[in-house]
């Protein structure tokens, strides 16, 4: 029997490849002959780069960079260096955990970072990159990252806009004479689960802003800054459509990345499922088990779980979930191809014990065990 284990990490707890072995060894205990294929997984979001580090052989890169306020920030990313490829997490250059609650400003917010990265992945050979962009501070179209990249936005005295959104309202003119030559052989997947355009009532800055620190009257002129960007961009760049879904992603991220770069938006489980080839290994396995820590209604919205399922339905598998969690929403993921779905939770126990890794990995195993067993006993009869 072969079963394909694919499970996303247990925030607080597991990562996804603890999470993934201690099904293994839990389904080892109830049928040593089993065949297990454990692969990490991610939704594009935080353990992306852990994940496809993980999964496809790649190195952990650190450097300091340009952090969401101007600070120096530590930002990790991965190189897979046989493929050329980068895997990098926005957020962790300019996210919005790396900004305390009181000092959330997208006036100031800079995505300056995540084109330092860049920069350091180009200049260490990298042409591909997979780029996460969730859980950004910014509301600077990107403005920051290109600059990074040589990209000059000027006001009307021929000088480089502020960083941050303000910034925005003084741009007049953008020159690309300066970008790094090697940019244009790059080719940027970017993880996108959001479908919000650049501007307008359902564009970044009313949708997202006020959780980034935004007043309305600060919503109200990031908007019309940005739409003022858009403009001035497409004088440059004919192809920058404003109103295209995902522009909005990141503060704008998704625009400048689609506007100035050789780009594609994609979801992010979409993304990582085709990285690790997972449906190879589906193809002939006889079960395929997934999770993560809370199974509830937004599981079914864009999450690993459910888009591991739908791969595998693809090919009539059986497919079941653990969860540390789980909710009574989580009754939707039965429709949308999650056979069965099981806590891994024992009894009445604190938080603290719960998100334990040791705890956790013990009870997933068990979990696992007991489930395999389950199996064995209906297919003997």
């Amino acid at each position: 029997m072969k079963v394909v284990i694919a499970l996303d990490s247990f925030k607080g707890s597991m990562s996804s490849l603890e999470a993934g072995c201690a099904v293994a060894v839990g389904l080892k205990r109830a049928d040593p002959e089993v065949t297990t294929v454990v692969r990490p997984l991610a939704d594009g979001g935080e353990g992306t780069v852990d994940a496809l580090m993980e999964g496809m052989g790649g190195e952990r890169q650190e450097l300091l960079v340009t952090g969401p306020l101007g600070n120096q920030v530590r930002c990790i990313y991965g190189m897979i260096k046989e493929k050329r490829t980068a895997v990098i997490e926005m957020s962790g250059a300019a996210g919005i955990t790396l900004v305390p609650q009181g000092k959330r400003n997208p006036l100031l917010a800079t995505t300056f970072g995540v084109g330092e990265v860049i920069r350091d992945a180009i200049i260490k050979g990298c042409r591909r990159f997979l780029v996460g962009i969730g859980g950004s501070a910014t509301n600077d179209g990107g403005v920051g990252m290109l600059q990074a990249l040589g990209y000059e936005f000027l006001d009307w005295d021929g000088r480089q806009i502020p960083f941050g959104a303000q910034g925005l309202s003084e741009l007049v003119r953008i020159s690309d004479e300066h970008v790094i030559p090697e940019l244009k052989e790059c080719e940027f997947v970017i993880a996108c689960d959001v479908t919000n355009p650049l501007c307008g009532s359902n564009g970044c800055s009313a949708v997202y802003g006020p959780q980034k620190g935004a007043t309305p009257s600060m919503v109200k002129d990031m908007d019309q800054w940005l739409g003022h960007y858009a403009a001035v961009s497409k004088k440059k760049y004919p192809k920058a459509d404003p109103a295209y879904p995902g522009t909005g992603a990141a503060g704008g991220l998704g625009f400048a990345f689609l506007t100035f770069t050789n780009a594609s938006l994609q979801s992010g489980i979409k993304m990582i499922l085709d990285e690790i080839s997972l449906e190879q290994d589906i193809k002939d396995a006889d079960l395929v088990i997934t999770g993560e820590g809370k199974l509830d209604a937004q599981t079914t919205m864009g999450k690993a779980p459910t888009g591991v399922a739908k791969l595998a339905k693809k090919y009539g598998k059986i497919v079941i979930a653990f969860a540390g969690e789980v909710t009574e929403e989580a009754m939707e993921c039965n429709r949308n191809g999650i056979d069965a779905f099981f806590s891994i939770v024992k009894g009445v126990t604190t938080l603290e014990q719960a998100l334990d890794c040791d705890n956790a990995k013990n009870n997933l195993a068990d979990t696992a065990e007991q489930v395999m067993r389950l199996i064995h006993t209906i297919r003997e009869k």
